[in-house]
């Protein structure tokens, strides 16, 4: 195939390309889709990818005109390469939205982080009570695996509310 067919191929593919990603390009992209290698950029929308595609084909062309065949035939490939994995993307986009669980939503995280503050109290309670039992413990040794015991489990529930009060923060902030 001649260069001069292979930009107008390339041109109709990124055409159609556009008209598809589009009406849907706005829409941020829980993760990322594409190896760093295919994309240089981390753009979080799908349009932030069709322009990366437009921006490379107007290399290939001015490529093309000055007569350098090796980039030519590499940005060519890595175009192909590109419009392929973006169609993909697009052809699966339903059945990731199917197949994802939901997005927890600010009222779920809200409602999780007073159920954590629950547990986290009734573990403070807990850990009061223990102490009196912890007094009655004969040995030393068992005193201390049931104070690590109960200064985990107060650990781990600050942890996952500290996780939970995260999300709420980058959920407000519309991150």
């Amino acid at each position: 195939m001649n260069t001069h067919r292979l930009l107008q191929v390339l041109e109709q593919q990124i055409a159609a390309l556009a008209s598809e990603v589009t009406p849907r390009g706005d829409a941020p992209i829980s993760q990322a889709r594409f190896d760093a290698a295919l994309f240089a950029n981390r753009g979080t929308r799908l349009r932030d990818y069709l322009a990366e595609v437009q921006k490379n084909f107007t290399q290939l062309q001015t490529a093309a005109r000055d007569n350098r065949t090796n980039q030519v035939a590499y940005l060519a490939e890595r175009l192909v390469t590109q419009i392929a994995a973006l169609k993909r993307e697009l052809a699966t986009q339903g059945l990731r939205r199917k197949n994802q669980p939901k997005e927890a939503g600010a009222v779920d995280l809200y409602h999780k982080l007073a159920e954590h503050q629950d547990y986290e109290r009734r573990l403070s309670s807990m850990i009061q009570d223990r102490e009196s039992l912890l007094r009655q413990q004969s040995t030393l040794a068992a005193q201390q695996k049931m104070q690590h015991e109960l200064a985990g489990r107060l650990m781990r529930c600050r942890q996952v509310l500290a996780r939970i009060e995260r999300s709420i923060e980058h959920k407000e902030k519309g991150l």
